[in-house]
């Protein structure tokens, strides 16, 4: 057994795993401790990747040379792109995965990482030297020294899970929880506090008629996550929708007295945007129905993960509601629903590298964050494994900045802003979000990956040729000119206004009838140009988007370069803010917790107002 390393990594979910492949990747001896070997990468809650701005993460964590979009890839079995109908920046793609083989994938890839080492146990305590952290110590009494630590414990810390009236430690369902950590981090002066998660329970897939529900299929030609040549799916399985009714309701509420979120016996905060079936219909009390989705587990399972009815309730009112529900007359659980309570650590305790404040080389990464969600959890596991080696290493921090990545709104609403409820990443928190589109993650962010040593060559010349394409096939229908006789056919096909003279192929993609696919098919000249590029589809689909949305796209840049500039003018870490008087009380009160780094990150702050930043920059200026 090695007893030094650069980097250990506590935690095999998908922030630990990211966070070790990341480490390794870049040439950091590393060690991944998890309490059990044989449930690395493993979908602890619905058995799906991506969705409303995660899957913009997903191709993101990508882009930059992370393993999720690989996974994800090999272990779907559905793919969806959520939001077509709306404009590309809220285009989302999602997946259904096989939950058996999507954690096998990830043990593989991670088991084929140079530099990666395992050991099952658990850390219940760190060394800390001169505020610096050197290592851990494990259950089992054993030291590992490092050079850093990255945290990514998930729901385990002092977990405990609910059902009805009885509760009993866990960190996850059969699994047990992680004692000691949180209160060697209190010993060491950090905050933490409570959150609570649920899941719904798991049915058996033999006993649903789904001839009365909904089904819901996955893309006629499904697309995938990451931009390397992964498998295309060739055949998928369908997803089903089924609702609840008055008398699930009823039967619900029977159940409530019994309930330990309204019992007070559960003191975490739940997430506000994937609530419990309680929840909703307490909450929702006029609605006499909610949406529930029936989803596979894998290819090779009957079991059913019902997505929507996430519940802490006895296991007996579980049994009795879903029974009511139509095409469950005859439903077999294999395991009931239930909610856990975990500690975590409000974020304004780290950095923009998710480095602590406190702890020199120690990183924090996942749910300990207080986030919720793979997707979140995989970008912060993927950044603080970058990061962890980088300061080890004596390199420059990598931080991705709000304009640049979805990662980076998501550290930055974090640590400037903290979170007292279980954060979830949406396109509406992004405020360039036309920027951050799905579509271009490769085109933002594999460079920066490449330069970083994760991403690549294949990676990046694969972006470049994109992008090379992309600017060829929009110079070339720039110049190329219709004839009225070639293109008024397919315009009054396409209900558009029809033209009287020539017209250049490019502008005529900006309308909103219009789309290049059609022309391609439509227009033999069109699509003699575009293939005598490329056929790729992505291709085309850039091409289209930058001429329906290029002045949108170029004020918004201009925005984002706008707002940098206040990124630019840093702040000393060490100022008194209770020197200015000028400021308000709260502003001189947040400004102190969180130790902003620029007069950007000061102006998210909650609590700090523009005249604030006015006062501040004042000063600076003197």
């Amino acid at each position: 057994m090695q007893k030094h390393y650069d980097v250990i990594v506590v935690g095999g979910g998908h922030a630990g795993c990211e966070a070790a492949a990341a480490a390794a990747n870049l040439g950091s001896k590393t060690l991944l401790i998890t309490m059990n070997m044989a449930t690395i990468g493993q979908m602890s809650c619905n058995p799906a990747m991506g969705g409303v701005a995660k899957g913009q993460i997903v191709r993101e964590i990508d882009a930059l040379g992370g393993y999720s979009g690989i996974v994800s890839d090999k272990s779907m079995i559905q793919f969806r792109m959520l939001n077509r109908s709306k404009g590309p920046a809220m285009w989302s793609p999602r997946s259904q995965n096989d939950r058996y083989k999507f954690a096998y994938e990830w043990r593989m890839m991670l088991e084929r990482t140079e530099n990666l080492d395992f050991w099952q146990d658990t850390v219940n305590e760190l060394i800390v030297e001169n505020e610096t952290v050197c290592g851990v110590k494990t259950s089992l009494g054993i030291e590992f020294r490092c050079k850093a630590v990255v945290l990514t414990n998930g729901t385990f810390l002092n977990g405990l899970i609910h059902i009805g009236e009885k509760n009993f430690g866990g960190g996850r369902s059969a699994e047990k929880a992680a004692t000691g950590l949180t209160e060697n981090l209190n010993q060491l002066g950090f905050e933490s506090g409570r959150m609570k998660t649920g899941t719904p329970p798991r049915l058996d897939g033999r006993s649903i008629n789904y001839s009365v529900m909904e089904e819901q299929p996955g893309d006629e030609n499904p697309s995938k996550f990451s931009f390397t040549d992964t498998p295309k799916l060739t055949h998928q399985r369908s997803c089903h929708l089924a609702y609840t009714n008055d008398t699930v309701h009823d039967i619900l509420r029977g159940g409530f007295e019994k309930s330990p979120m309204f019992s007070g016996r559960i003191q975490g905060i739940g997430p506000r945007y994937c609530p419990s079936i309680e929840d909703k219909i307490e909450r929702f009390s006029d609605k006499n129905r909610h949406q529930l989705f029936v989803e596979p587990e894998g290819w090779d399972t009957v079991e059913v993960y019902l997505n929507g009815f996430s519940t802490s309730l006895p296991e007996d009112v579980q049994y009795e509601a879903l029974r009511h529900i139509p095409g469950m007359e005859n439903a077999k659980m294999f395991r009931p629903g239930y909610a856990i309570e975990y500690d975590y650590f409000p974020p304004t305790q780290l950095t923009h590298t998710l480095e602590t404040k406190l702890t020199k080389n120690l990183f924090f990464a996942g749910q300990i964050n207080g986030t919720t969600g793979y997707e979140e959890a995989a970008c912060q596991g993927l950044m603080a494994g970058i990061n962890a080696h980088q300061t080890t290493s004596d390199k420059e921090p990598f931080i991705l900045t709000r304009s640049q990545a979805y990662i980076g709104v998501l550290i930055d609403d974090l640590i400037t802003k903290g979170t007292e409820e279980p954060y979830r990443m949406f396109t509406s928190r992004a405020e360039h979000r036309i920027l951050l589109r799905q579509d271009n993650a490769d085109v933002r962010l594999t460079a920066l990956g490449h330069n970083l040593g994760l991403a690549s060559e294949e990676s990046l010349k694969r972006m470049e040729t994109k992008v090379q394409d992309v600017a060829a096939i929009e110079k070339l229908l720039g110049k190329h000119s219709l004839e009225t006789e070639e293109s008024n056919p397919y315009l009054t096909n396409r209900n558009s206004n029809s033209v009287k003279q020539k017209l250049r192929a490019y502008s005529l993609i900006s309308r909103p009838e219009i789309d290049l696919p059609s022309m391609i098919n439509e227009i033999p000249s069109v699509a003699k140009i575009v293939h005598s590029v490329s056929n790729n589809l992505e291709v085309i689909e850039q091409v289209e988007i930058q001429a329906k949305y290029s002045g949108y796209i170029q004020k918004e840049q201009d925005s984002a370069d706008k707002i940098l500039r206040f990124e630019g003018i840093n702040l000393k870490l060490d100022f008194d803010y209770n020197k200015l008087e000028s400021l308000s009380a709260e502003a001189r009160q947040k400004l102190t917790k969180i130790r902003p780094k620029s007069i950007g990150q000061a102006s998210r702050i909650s609590g700090v107002s523009p005249s604030d930043i006015s006062v501040l920059l004042v000063h600076l200026g003197k």
